[in-house]
C-alpha cells in the first residue's frame, strides 16, 4: 500500500549551527547537513510516539537509509537558526520516503533539499521486514 502525502511539510524541527558544525570559515561542513536531516527524522518519529531505541527493544526493528539525494542551495553559517522539515512522500509496508528541507529560520532562505528512502530492517538479520502495523498506521497519518 502506497500513501501519497500532501505538498506541505507536516513536521519542523529547529536547531542552531554550532562551531563544531562548521569548517574553518564558519560555513556548515557538507556532511553535517546529513546529521541535521537525521535528527529531524528522529524527532518526527518521536513526535509520532516512537523512539528508535524502543522500537529496537520492543519490536526488533531498526530503520536504515536506503538512498538519499541532496541539493545544497546556499550555505548555512555559524549561529544560524535552522528549521528542518520532514514531509512524508510515500509509505509502503517495509519502507517509506520523505522529502526534507533545511531553511534559515530567520530569513526563510532554503539552504538544502533532500529526498530520503528509509527501509525497515530486522535488527538481527538486517533484512527488510514489514513495519509493525501500529507504526505503519502512525507514519501514514
Amino acid at each position: 500500500m502506497k500513501h501519497e502525502a500532501s505538498k506541505s511539510a507536516d513536521f519542523h524541527w529547529t536547531t542552531r549551527v554550532y562551531w563544531e558544525d562548521t569548517d574553518g570559515g564558519g560555513v556548515v561542513y557538507h556532511a553535517n547537513y546529513v546529521r541535521f536531516l537525521e535528527r529531524a527524522r528522529t524527532e518526527w518519529l518521536r513526535a509520532k510516539g516512537y523512539e528508535q531505541q524502543a522500537l529496537l527493544l520492543a519490536k526488533g526493528v531498526v530503520f536504515a537509509v536506503y538512498s538519499m539525494q541532496l541539493q545544497f542551495l546556499k550555505p548555512a553559517r555559524l549561529d544560524d537558526l535552522l528549521s528542518i522539515s520532514v514531509d512524508l512522500r510515500a509509505c509502503r509496508r517495509a519502507s517509506f520516503a520523505v522529502g526534507q528541507r533545511i531553511v534559515d529560520a530567520r530569513g526563510g532562505a532554503e539552504l538544502c533539499r533532500a529526498e530520503v528512502e528509509i527501509a525497515c530492517l530486522d535488527h538481527a538479520s538486517f533484512r527488510p521486514v514489514p513495519m509493525p502495523p501500529d507504526l505503519l498506521m502512525e507514519i501514514q497519518r
